[in-house]
C-alpha cells in the first residue's frame, strides 16, 4: 500500500502491462482465460486509477503537476522516468481506463480469432496511451507515443473487416510520418537548449527564449504528428478507413482516446512553442482558427453522403475534433476548458455510438444504412440509448455535448464573431446529420425481414452501454466539478500563451469607487496589459478579427 500511496502513476500506468504478460503464459486453446484475464486487469486499471480523482488537489497552493515520480533513467542522455498529471492529464487518463474497460468488455463474443493476442496486444495499448497522458519527459514521452501505434496497427490489421490491411497500414504510414516530423523537432530542441535534459516544462520554458525562425520551426514540426492523429483536414483520410475495418472496440479506443492524443498534444507542446514575434504568431492562429473551422464544415458536409454507418460516424469525428482545435487556438479561458469537456464528451458519445454498431454488427454484418429501418419495433430499448447518445452527440443541452460546444463557442466569440458564427454552421449540420441517420434506421416499417426478430439489448451491452449515458447526463446537468478540475491548468496556460486576456478582463470590469479595477490575475499577480499579449490582441468588439498586438501604448 506504501508503494501505490507514493507510486500511484505508475500503478495505473503498468497494471495493464502486467496483464498483457501474464497472458504470455496462458496457453493457446484456454480461449475463457484469455477473455477472463483481459476484462479483470482492464477493470483493475480502472479501478486504481479512480483515487486519482479524490487525491488530486484543488487547492491554488498545490503543484502544477501532482502525483509526481522523477528517478533517472539514462543519465548520460538527460532521460528521466518522470511522471506527473494537472487537471487536463487527470480527465484523459481517467477516460482512457474507462473505455479501455468498456471497449474489451465489448470484445467479449465479437473477437472469434486470436483471442491471446487480441487481449495482450489491447493492453499494451493501454498503456501507451496512458503514457503519453502521464509524460513529463520527452524520451519517455515519444517512447509511449510509439508503442501505441503497433498494437492499434494488428488490432486493425488482424481483427478488422474485410479492406483491413489497406486501413492498418494507412493508419500506420500516416502516423509514423507525423511521429519522424515530431522526433526531429524534439531532437531540435534538445539540442538548441543544451542537450541537458529531455524534461518537458524546462525544455518549454527554454522555447521561449529561441529566435523566431527556430520557434515557427518547432511549431511546425509537432503540428504534423498532432493534426494527423487529431486529424484535422487535410490530414484526416485515413481515419474514416481506420475507423470502418477496425473492430468494434478498436473504433471505440480509437475514436475515445487515440484522436485525443492529438489534441492533447496541441495543448500541452503546441501552445507554449507559439512564437514570440506577433506577426508570426498572429499568422499561425488564424491558421489553425481557419482550419478548425473548415474542420468542422468538412466533416459535418461528407457525412451527409455516407452510406455506411460507421464511416459517417468516424467523419463525424474530424467534424467534432474541429471544436476542440478551434477552443483551443482561441487562447481564451471558456475555449480551452470547453475544448477539454468537448474532448471527454466525443469520446464518451462517439464511443458509444460506436458500440451500438457494433450491437448491429453482431447480429447482422453489415453497417449499410439502407440494410435497416423500422429497428425501434423489435429492438425498443436499443432505440431509446441509441436516441440518447445521438442527443448527446449533437448537442441537446441538458446532455454533454452542449456544455462542451456552448463554452468553445463562447471562448471563440470572445476574438472574432466570425468564427464562432461559422462553426455554428457545423452544430446545425450535425444535428441535420445525426437525426437523418436515426430517422432511416429506427423508423418506419420494418422492410427488410432480417429485422424482424432481432434480439435486443443483453446484459453485457447495457454494461458497456449504461455507464457511457450515466456520464452524458451527468456531465450535461452538473459540470461543475469537472470545470473546478480544469480551472488552474487552463488559468496557467491561458496566462502563459495569452497574458493579457485577465488584465483586458478586469480593465473592462465595471469600476469600483469611481476606480478602475487594477489589472492582476485571479491568483494576484500583476499581468500585462491586452496590447502586450505577444501575437494576438483581442479585440474589444467581438465583431472585429484579431489582429497582431503592437508596439507601445493603446492609442
Amino acid at each position: 500500500m506504501e508503494f501505490y500511496n507514493t507510486h500511484i502513476l505508475t500503478v495505473v500506468l503498468f497494471t495493464p502491462l502486467v496483464g498483457s504478460l501474464l497472458l504470455l503464459f496462458v496457453p493457446r486453446d484456454s480461449e475463457n482465460a484469455h477473455r477472463v484475464i483481459g476484462n479483470l486487469f482492464a477493470f483493475l486499471g480502472f479501478l486504481v486509477s479512480l483515487p486519482l480523482i479524490w487525491r488530486f488537489s484543488l487547492s491554488p497552493t498545490a503543484d502544477r503537476y501532482q502525483f509526481m515520480e522523477n528517478v533517472d533513467w539514462i543519465p548520460s542522455i538527460g532521460a528521466h522516468y518522470s511522471l506527473g498529471i494537472d487537471g487536463i492529464s487527470l480527465c484523459l487518463v481517467i477516460l482512457t481506463t474507462l473505455l479501455g474497460l468498456i471497449s474489451i468488455l465489448s470484445s467479449w463474443s465479437a473477437i472469434k480469432i486470436r483471442r491471446k493476442e487480441y487481449y495482450l496486444l489491447f493492453l499494451l495499448l493501454q498503456v501507451g496511451m496512458l503514457g503519453v497522458f502521464m509524460s513529463l519527459d520527452f524520451f519517455l514521452f515519444y517512447m509511449f507515443w510509439e508503442v501505441m501505434l503497433v498494437p492499434m496497427y494488428f488490432l486493425i490489421g488482424v481483427w478488422g473487416s474485410d479492406r483491413r490491411l489497406y486501413a492498418a497500414i494507412k493508419f500506420f504510414l500516416y502516423t509514423l510520418i507525423g511521429s519522424v516530423i515530431m522526433l526531429l523537432g524534439i531532437l531540435a530542441l534538445y539540442f538548441k537548449a543544451g542537450g541537458g535534459t529531455f524534461d518537458i516544462p524546462t525544455l518549454l520554458a527554454t522555447a521561449s527564449s529561441f529566435d523566431t525562425k527556430t520557434q515557427v520551426l518547432l511549431f511546425w514540426a509537432f503540428f504534423f504528428a498532432f493534426a494527423i492523429k487529431v486529424p484535422m483536414f487535410p490530414f484526416h483520410t485515413w481515419l474514416p478507413d481506420a475507423h470502418t475495418e477496425a473492430p468494434t472496440a478498436g473504433s471505440v479506443i480509437l475514436a475515445g482516446v487515440l484522436l485525443k492524443m492529438g489534441t492533447y498534444g496541441f495543448i500541452r507542446f503546441s501552445l507554449p512553442l507559439l512564437p514570440q514575434d506577433p506577426a508570426a504568431r498572429h499568422k499561425i492562429i488564424t491558421i489553425m482558427l481557419v482550419v478548425s473551422v473548415i474542420s468542422i464544415l468538412y466533416g459535418a458536409l461528407v457525412c451527409m453522403m455516407q452510406k455506411d454507418m460507421k464511416k459517417l460516424v468516424a467523419y463525424s469525428s474530424v467534424s467534432h475534433l474541429g471544436f476542440c482545435t478551434l477552443g483551443i487556438f482561441a487562447l481564451t479561458p471558456h475555449g480551452l476548458s470547453g475544448s477539454v469537456i468537448q474532448q471527454l464528451n466525443h469520446g464518451l458519445s462517439t464511443g458509444a455510438l460506436f458500440l451500438l454498431i457494433g450491437v448491429l454488427y453482431e447480429r447482422r454484418h453489415t453497417r449499410l444504412i439502407s440494410e435497416f429501418g423500422g429497428l425501434s419495433t423489435p429492438m425498443p430499448n436499443f432505440a431509446a440509448v441509441y436516441m440518447i447518445a445521438t442527443l448527446s452527440s449533437l448537442g441537446l443541452p441538458l446532455l454533454n455535448g452542449f456544455i462542451g460546444e456552448f463554452m468553445i463557442l463562447r471562448g471563440t466569440y470572445e476574438v472574432s464573431i466570425k468564427y464562432a458564427a461559422w462553426a455554428s454552421i457545423g452544430i446545425v449540420l450535425g444535428a441535420a446529420y445525426l437525426l437523418w441517420l436515426y430517422q432511416r434506421v429506427m423508423f418506419g416499417p420494418v422492410t427488410n425481414p432480417a429485422n424482424e426478430h432481432m434480439e435486443d439489448l443483453n446484459a453485457r451491452e447495457y454494461a458497456t452501454l449504461i455507464p457511457l449515458i450515466i456520464l452524458c447526463f451527468w456531465i450535461g446537468i452538473y459540470p461543475k466539478p469537472l470545470i473546478r478540475v480544469l480551472e488552474r491548468p487552463v488559468q496557467q496556460i491561458v496566462q502563459q500563451v495569452n497574458p493579457g486576456y485577465y488584465g483586458a478582463e478586469r480593465a473592462a470590469a465595471p469600476a469600483v469607487n469611481g476606480e478602475a479595477a487594477p489589472a492582476e490575475s485571479p491568483a494576484g499577480a500583476a499581468v500585462p496589459a491586452m496590447d502586450s499579449m505577444p501575437g494576438m490582441a483581442m479585440p474589444a468588439n467581438p465583431g472585429e478579427t484579431p489582429a497582431p498586438a503592437t508596439e507601445g501604448k493603446r492609442p
